[in-house]
């Protein structure tokens, strides 16, 4: 373990996993279709969920026989030091290597084996199909251009399938003549750029703050089940409460633990915002300033624990994902979407309007006990999400490059089918406005990640016409608060390897920005008392033809995302009289001020005033009568339309 430690940080992977190593540089002796081709012989990629189609999970020779190879061209001499192996990613096909060798070449004509003493080496492969399987080789011999991976045996009840990742350091070529050869691109932003622990996430938020004492403000919304505390990082110019008019906005980081790169960009962008604040960056200072910023850079702290022990390489494709106790948070949020639809469904069925909700709908009694299968990470988000006005958030995960919006959970548990919200073209917006600023994710000429090309869909999806998530926090987010929340698959890779992320940064970074600037699109405003200028919370505001409401917070203020456009919006609130406005919003990058004021009903003053043991004013009780008497002919019209409607029925029977 201690020597691989020091062979990766020395020699990275070169990048099949990554995508970095392109598919032109990967050949192999035979394969068996296109499908199951070198360049799907990369490690952890996924297949498609049906044998035989173009997305398969590994490359495949054509024939059983220890001729065969896959070849990778590094383009330039490199110090290979290693090769990890898996077998195929299949639900129908159970395929991997058991032995295999290793040679080296600069042209492709003359091979030299790696040797183990004056023998060739032959390597341990895989003992299934899933578990990375690292071979480390002696140092001499191993400068070369090229590499082949040559099976010698495999799976009795399978055939010669495998997934790779090569590690190797480049060597400066004295020619230097190709392009490919130059300096990579990385980022001029000087932050830490590693894989931090617990201790170490810790010990950098805390540097951080220190830095910037007077924005930053570090809290803990709880403890994962090994006793992780899940620290949060809020960024504001008063840190620590809520300013009124000022919205909250945060983003998550690994939910699923071993999906590792949201926690290290979130670490990234607070030493960034830390730093460029006190350069006095405009937009940064602006940002700051008009925003209340939450940063949760671990979600799933266990999880990650265990994955970073085994190392970005070695991890596979599920350690880590899961809770400790083995829950999938992605699909432990209450279930609200049941309710809303089953709600819906008994108004059709009964004509009764009373049972209808669109927002704020209630966590079902059975969610909260404590015997529900609910983990404690999960049950610390609801309750983050219950004292903090969110308005906006994102879930950052990995394995993908695609920003998916909610709903998540299809209405009839279709495995998959479009089902939009009632924000569906602002959620759109939300999601093309990430996806279109991604380095990676808008380059036209980059190639799927696994098994469904998303670019056809411009890298955005409804969450639900991609797979099916039953209690996923977005769909949570937006039924049971104000907040609206997307996910973003921020990378191939899901653990990228510490070379890869001042990349990464990059691809992200101008993202990461526009995205929480998007908190300011649409209205905002305070619902008040006429009467007391007093703020009103739980007000319930009404965009006419979107059936999704929100509420006034605590002290009265509220923001609702929209797109530009005008709009007929009604705020009621028990107690008062309903009132409606039009509010144009405007296409700059600052939300229309729309206020409200409105004034209590006749019964709520008379319930105020009478329990102040006060008197009624004149104009109170001149309402009080008129309303009176209003009823009054009600019922009698409805009395004298019964005694009519029965002197009818007397006549004629």
């Amino acid at each position: 373990k201690k020597l691989y430690k020091l062979l990766r940080l020395e020699c990275p992977p070169l990048g099949l996993e990554s995508l970095r190593v392109k598919d032109p540089q990967l050949r192999a002796s035979s394969y068996k279709r296109r499908g199951l081709g070198p360049h799907r012989g990369r490690l952890n990629i996924q297949s498609g969920i049906e044998d035989g189609d173009i997305y398969d999970g590994a490359w495949c020779a054509q024939y059983e026989d220890k001729k065969q190879w896959l070849e990778v061209d590094a383009r330039r001499p490199t110090r290979f030091t290693g090769v990890i192996l898996q077998g195929r990613s299949s639900i129908w096909s159970w395929d991997f290597i058991l032995t295999y060798k290793v040679q080296f070449s600069n042209d492709t004509l003359v091979w030299q084996p790696a040797m183990n003493g004056t023998k060739e080496a032959v390597f341990e492969g895989n003992q299934d199909t899933e578990t990375p399987v690292l071979a480390l080789f002696n140092e001499s011999a191993t400068v070369a251009r090229y590499i082949r991976i040559n099976p010698q045996s495999w799976y009795e009840n399978g055939t010669i399938c495998l997934r790779a990742e090569v590690l190797g350091c480049t060597l400066p070529d004295p020619n230097n003549i190709y392009a490919w050869q130059q300096t990579e691109q990385g980022t001029k932003d000087k932050l830490d750029f590693r894989h931090h622990n617990y201790k170490e996430m810790r010990k950098l938020m805390k540097s951080v703050s220190e830095a910037c004492p007077d924005i930053t403000h570090i809290y803990s919304i709880g403890k994962s089940h090994m006793g992780l505390k899940m620290y949060v990082m809020e960024i504001s110019d008063h840190p620590g409460k809520h300013e009124l008019g000022e919205p909250e906005f945060r983003y998550v980081a690994g939910m699923h633990g071993n999906e590792a790169l949201g926690r290290e960009l979130l670490l990234n962008l607070m030493q960034y915002i830390c730093q460029e604040y006190k350069l006095g960056n405009q937009r940064i200072v602006r940002l700051v300033k008009e925003t209340r910023i939450h940063l949760l850079p671990s979600m799933n702290p266990d999880g990650y624990e265990m994955a970073f022990k085994k190392g970005s390489e070695l991890a596979g494709w599920a350690l880590g994902r899961y809770s400790y106790q083995g829950i999938d948070m992605n699909h432990n949020f209450a279930d609200l979407n049941k309710v809303m639809w089953d709600a819906i469904e008994f108004d059709f069925q009964n004509n009764d309007k009373s049972k209808l909700i669109n927002h704020y709908i209630p966590i079902p009694e059975y969610y909260t006990s404590e015997d529900a299968f609910v983990a404690l990470e999960t049950r610390a988000v609801i309750n983050w999400m219950q004292n903090i006005p969110f308005v906006l958030s994102a879930n950052l995960h990995g394995g993908e490059l695609v920003v998916t919006y909610p709903f998540d959970r299809t209405e009839d548990w279709a495995p998959h089918d479009d089902t939009p919200t009632p924000d569906n073209s602002f959620f759109r917006w939300l999601a093309t406005v990430y996806a279109s600023t991604n380095q990676v994710m808008s380059n036209p000429d980059r190639r799927p990640c696994h098994n469904e090309n998303f670019q056809r869909y411009n890298n955005i999806i409804n969450g639900a016409n991609w797979h099916t998530v039953q209690g996923s926090m977005n769909d949570f987010s937006y039924l049971h608060t104000n907040c609206f929340d997307v996910t973003v698959e921020l990378s191939c890779d899901k653990f990228p390897h510490a070379s890869e992320l001042p990349i990464e940064w990059e691809n992200n970074k101008e993202s990461l920005l526009i995205y929480m600037e998007q908190v300011h699109r649409g209205l905002k405003g305070v619902i008040r008392d006429k009467d007391t200028e007093a703020g009103i919370a739980d007000a319930i505001i009404k965009v006419d033809d979107i059936d999704h409401h929100i509420r006034s917070v605590a002290d009265g203020d509220y923001w609702r995302l929209l797109n530009p456009g005008e709009y007929e919006v009604t705020v009621s609130a028990e107690g008062y009289n309903p009132s409606t406005r039009m509010c144009r919003v405007m296409y700059e990058h600052y939300p229309t001020i729309c206020d409200f004021r409105l004034t209590k009903t006749p019964k709520q003053r008379l319930k105020e005033i009478l329990a102040k043991g006060g008197k009624l004013p004149k104009d109170l009780q001149l309402r009080l009568r008129q309303l009176r008497l209003r009823k009054l002919r009600a019922s009698t019209k409805a009395i004298n339309s019964r005694r009519a409607a029965a002197s009818r029925k007397a006549r004629g029977s």
